[in-house]
């Protein structure tokens, strides 16, 4: 919905990768108070050295349609993630005090991931939620859980615009 400057609300930055470390060191500068919200994805805590494109991929995702997209896309730039990300931006983004809501996604099979951080990441800030996806690499909005990283997401926006409170809660279950 838009608000009196125009703006439709809420604001929400996605970041993934480095992408998801600047908005995370950004917003916790206390640079930009735009965003409502965050979602950051597949936050990275060092580099993984591939030996060649199919391990990079393997570290990337196991989703045969990302992975051939990735592939056939000639101005996608391999090797991208032996690049090392600089100790002061993770820094910033893991120590951040950031007072928006942010959703955190990693996948349990992401090898650049530091789960420890992020727990303790999550765990500071005053309204995070991480979620850990099953058999997902480091590519988690596009891996084989693409849709139920999806779900999860539009959960969160869902809960945002309701003072983050979730829309549906389980009462019971047997599985």
């Amino acid at each position: 919905t838009a608000g009196p400057d125009g703006v439709a609300r809420p604001v929400v930055l996605v970041g993934a990768d480095t992408g998801a470390v600047a908005v995370a060191a950004l917003l916790g500068s206390g640079e930009s108070a735009a965003a409502d919200a965050v979602v950051l994805a597949g936050l990275p805590a060092r580099t993984a050295a591939s030996a060649d494109w199919d391990d990079e991929l393997d570290v990337r995702t196991f989703c045969p349609a990302h992975r051939s997209r990735l592939s056939g896309d000639s101005g996608f730039r391999r090797g991208a993630l032996d690049e090392v990300v600089p100790e002061a931006l993770l820094t910033a983004a893991y120590e951040s005090e950031a007072e928006v809501p942010a959703l955190i996604l990693t996948g349990d099979a992401d090898l650049l991931a530091d789960r420890d951080a992020l727990t303790r990441t999550a765990k500071s800030l005053p309204r995070a939620r991480l979620s850990i996806v099953r058999d997902a690499h480091h590519d988690v909005l596009n891996d084989m859980q693409h849709r139920s990283v999806a779900a999860e997401i539009v959960t969160f926006l869902e809960a945002l615009r309701n003072e983050l409170v979730p829309l549906v809660t389980v009462e019971s279950t047997a599985w």
